[in-house]
């Protein structure tokens, strides 16, 4: 089987757990929890004064991954407006030039951001928008569009604060901004965009029941902050297998039918259904037959 390239890793991953860049030799353990990328964080889980000593243990815990596992690393930057993001920066392209990912950017609010840091990383480094405030909200589609972004993320617990919002459990209130999110990446062509982090580490219920929504409303993949969360939401996402064969059936029977629609089991079969059938293959990484 061939190895993914760094792009299909983080474009296919569902689960991104975090690391802070204090604690190197988590690295090495998160991305062998299984998660699909593991966020190496400078930002929130760094403090002011431990900033510069997190980018010099991050250099070298990169140093001692092999290459498939850097693949699948991404750092966490602070924001551009801060007085940590241009150090963050020269470390991340440090850390790309050795074959990492790329970068998740906290608070991203515009392109002409993510234009200076994709020039900074080179043309291999990945990044992923990290929406956290109205402004971002305001430029998803030019945070979307702008080079080598792969997927847009989401910020919900700094977005909330920005908005002054308090949100129920159920979080209804951010149902609009999570639609905004999955239709902007859907008109960049973009995988579908990474939700919000479950802060209860030992409450599945409520991880199920958030990851549950973020999958009914088009994302494709959640942040983690323990390792714990990673196995269940990666479950939550992954196609239901008797989904899975009523999708390569309804495909394997549609060129007999040359187009037109039919029936199978009883259940009407037309463009949008083949669509569906096809998305449930790609997303379980099958190759179904062509119509």
């Amino acid at each position: 089987m061939a190895v993914p390239s760094t792009h299909q890793a983080i474009a296919r991953a569902t689960t991104f757990l975090f690391v802070p860049a204090t604690r190197p030799e988590r690295i090495a353990k998160a991305l062998a929890s299984g998660a699909g990328a593991v966020v190496v964080d400078l930002e929130d889980a760094v403090a002011p004064g431990e900033k510069a000593a997190a980018r010099t243990a991050l250099l070298a815990a990169v140093k001692a991954l092999e290459p498939a596992q850097r693949a699948r690393l991404l750092v966490r930057t602070n924001a551009a407006d801060t007085p940590w993001h241009a150090d963050d920066v020269v470390a991340v392209a440090a850390c790309v030039a050795q074959g990492l990912a790329g970068a998740m950017l906290a608070k991203a609010e515009s392109a002409a951001e993510l234009g200076a840091l994709a020039r900074a990383l080179g043309p291999q480094g990945l990044l992923v928008p990290l929406v956290e405030s109205n402004a971002g909200l305001d430029a998803l589609d030019a945070l979307a569009q702008a080079p080598q972004v792969v997927r847009l993320a989401f910020g919900h617990l700094d977005f909330q604060v920005d908005l002054g919002l308090e949100c129920a459990a159920d979080e209804a209130e951010l149902l609009p901004v999570r639609l905004a999110l999955v239709r902007a990446s859907r008109r960049a062509g973009l995988a579908a965009p990474v939700d919000g982090v479950t802060t209860a580490t030992d409450d599945l219920a409520r991880l199920a029941e958030d990851t549950a929504r973020s999958r009914r409303m088009g994302f494709g993949g959640k942040l983690c902050i323990h390792p714990a969360q990673v196995a269940p939401v990666q479950a939550a996402f992954a196609p239901d297998p008797a989904a899975l064969a009523w999708a390569r059936r309804v495909l394997d029977e549609a060129p007999a039918h040359g187009g037109a629609v039919f029936r199978l089991d009883g259940r009407m079969v037309d463009a949008p259904v083949l669509a569906l059938a096809a998305r449930l293959l790609a997303r379980a990484g099958d190759q179904p037959t062509a119509v």
